[in-house]
This record gives structure tokens, sequence and C-alpha cells, in this order.
């Protein structure tokens, strides 16, 4: 997997040719911008279609309700660029849910022509884009009650990996573990269903192998980690 890292602005991005073969194209967002990718946020409606104004409209905090917007722009314009179309006309849809069937699987483009997982969280939002089923995650760094909350459902091995360490060092690594372990999630659909003990992503400084994909860590601001998921090896 080769991973090309990209900053979104307010400017119209410069796209070029979908990816292709194991490359993956991401681009961060800072979602507290008034301006994406060339669109107000504010005129957003005009760009977004009747489901992505729905959620909009039932995010009840102004910077939530910002964010979601803000993200949600950015990916149709980078969409759109790949697929040449106006960001207004991609058509976005839902697969299949691998574990009930039901249609709240992995977010896609109708017809194809290009994967991609869109993440963000406190301020920042990550965008990939690939020619294989990808996810992308970004996660703000918790806090030590996070971690008491969640330890116990992890992986067993990744339980004893957070106990082992010192207790302060313990938020920066659950939040390496949960943007591996969330990234292989939004890629192969499954999402949170079925709980988080798998796949065993590890919380160290490298992530673990996961059958079927490669996990990498991505770069990430201060206070943050990332990482993103790609089908096959």
């Amino acid at each position: 997997m080769t991973v090309y890292v990209n900053q979104l602005g307010g400017d119209p991005p410069r796209v070029g040719l979908p990816p292709e073969g194991g490359a993956v194209i991401v681009w961060a967002l800072d979602t507290g911008r008034s301006v994406v990718a060339g669109h107000a946020v504010e005129e957003a409606a005009a760009v977004l279609d009747a489901a992505e104004r729905e959620r909009a409209g039932r995010l009840v905090r102004p910077g939530d309700r910002h964010a979601y917007l803000a993200s949600h722009l950015g990916l149709r314009a980078l969409l759109g660029g790949y697929l040449g179309a106006a960001p207004a006309d991609v058509s976005l849809i839902r697969e299949e849910c691998p574990c009930c069937g039901g249609p709240h699987g992995r977010p896609a483009v109708a017809g194809g022509g290009v994967h991609f997982s869109l993440s963000h969280t406190a301020g920042v939002a990550y965008l990939a884009f690939a020619a294989l089923p990808v996810g992308v995650d970004v996660e703000a760094t918790p806090g030590p009650a996070v971690v008491s909350d969640v330890l116990s459902t992890l992986h067993p091995v990744e339980t004893a990996e957070l106990t082992a360490l010192a207790e302060a060092d313990r938020p920066v690594a659950l939040g390496r573990l949960w943007a591996r372990k969330e990234a292989v999630l939004k890629a192969t659909g499954a999402g949170l269903a079925q709980g988080i003990a798998e796949p065993y992503v590890g919380s160290g400084p490298t992530p673990a192998q996961v059958a079927g994909w490669t996990l990498r860590d991505l770069t990430a601001p201060p206070g943050y980690a990332a990482a993103v998921a790609l089908a096959g090896r």
C-alpha cells in the first residue's frame, strides 16, 4: 500500500486521476473552516443530498453540525473531481451490511468508480480514496476514564498490552489502537455491530497484521491518531 496525504482547504482541490492498484489518497481537513473546497459551509444544502441534509439536521450541537457539513462538502468535492462530476451530482448509496444484509453497510458511490471512507472528530476530518475497499479513521486522544470504560471490551491481548503500560501512557496507546480498529471495521462495513474485540490490531508503535487487509498508521496532528486499512496484502 502506498499512501499519499494531502491537505484540503478552502480552494477547489486539484485531485488528478483516481487512485489505482494499492495506492490510497488521503486528504486531511480542518472542519472548522467556513469554506471547504470552494463551497461555503453555510450553503451546503445546495450540494448535499436529502439524506445528508436530514442527518445534519438531527445534530443538536452547532459545532457537530458544522463539522458534518464541512466534511461532507469535502467528500463530494473530492469524489466529483475523481469522477468528473459536479459535487451535487455524485450519487451516494449504502452497501449491504456484511453482518445482517441490511442497507447500512459501507457508504459507496452508485455505479462504483472509486472507493472512499470518511472520518471526523474534534475539528479534524480524514478522507481516503482507493481503487479497493478502504477505511480511514482519526481519533482524538481519549481521557483516562475512556480507557477504563473500554479496557475489558478489547481483544484480550490488547487489554493485556494496555494494562502493562503506565496509566499515563494508556490514552495515547488506546487512541492509536482505536483508530486502527475503526479503520478496518469501516473498510469491511461491519462497523461496531459485533463489538470491538476483533480484529486484533495492537496498541504498540506498529499495527498488527490483519488477515486480508493492509493496515497503516497515518501522520496526525498532536493529540490525535489516525490509520488507514486497504483490502489485500
